[in-house]
């Protein structure tokens, strides 16, 4: 969910640099934001799978 989250963040900064438009905050700050959702998808913070191995092994006690 994060890297998809991540992927129209660097699709928003990619089109506001081509518009040369502005938001108020620069694309600088939204490509850093969309390699800080890609890390903490690569971490495995909001995934699923996570969610339930963790209730797998709840269930197993």
């Amino acid at each position: 969910m994060l890297a998809v989250v991540a992927a129209i963040v660097f699709g928003i900064a990619f089109l506001l640099d081509l518009l040369k438009a502005g938001i108020g905050i620069g694309t600088t700050a939204l490509i850093a934001l969309g390699l800080c959702l890609l890390a903490l998808h690569q971490a495995g913070v909001g995934t699923v799978s996570a969610w339930r191995g963790s209730w797998r092994s709840r269930a197993r006690r």
